[in-house]
């Protein structure tokens, strides 16, 4: 698996992650840049996207989807919850082709994703782990976690959440990929973020 990171568009420069599969499929995490942008990283790894996957369904998260799927015919991802067509969630349920599997598992080639479903930041946010990383979209963040005073979001459920991935058997090495600012590990956050360990609740 190769992971490339993807600044999204300014004010909010979202942390964005095209991954290619050894067959040279391309999985695009909250992609949040200009199209163009995936499109020439694509060409450049000579692969094909073939699935976005969204850890949630805000507008800095998703703004890129309807243009790539037009592009490229690919899978789009995502928590029906969260295909609400609001200002803060703008991804219309037809541009989302399936949701989560009910075994909240999802094999694409060599690579298998586990979807942790983890409300508070909005009602449908989840976590995506595959190997040893952790896609946390804007549920957790280095040192801290995703806001709650937002329409949808509950710092009850936040709270319940965080609390059932502190709880994750993950070694301490597990990297956390969040939607914004600076990259962890899982042993960092149980260590020293407040959020995760139940102290600021």
């Amino acid at each position: 698996m190769k992971i490339q990171h993807i600044h999204g568009l300014a004010p909010l420069y979202t942390n964005t992650f095209l991954i290619i599969t050894d067959a040279k499929h391309s999985i695009l995490v909250d992609p949040a840049a200009a199209p163009q942008t995936y499109l020439d990283a694509l060409e450049k790894e000579n692969a094909q996207l073939t699935h976005i996957l969204l850890t949630h369904g805000h507008y800095d998260h998703v703004g890129a989807v309807a243009a790539l799927r037009k592009a490229t015919g690919c899978k789009v991802y995502m928590d029906p919850v969260d295909a609400a067509g609001s200002q803060m969630l703008p991804l219309t349920k037809d541009l989302v082709d399936e949701n989560w599997p009910a075994d909240d598992t999802l094999r694409i080639d060599e690579l298998m994703f586990t979807i942790y479903h983890t409300p508070g930041h909005t009602p449908g946010s989840v976590c995506l782990l595959c190997g040893q990383v952790m896609f946390s979209g804007d549920t957790l963040f280095a040192g801290s976690c995703g806001r709650t005073d937002l329409p949808g979001g509950s710092m009850q459920q936040m709270q319940r959440s965080l609390s059932m991935l502190a709880a994750l058997p993950l070694a301490e090495d597990v990297k956390v990929l969040p939607g914004h600012e600076a990259f962890s590990t899982m042993g960092q956050e149980r260590r020293s973020n407040p959020y995760l360990n139940g102290m600021w609740f």
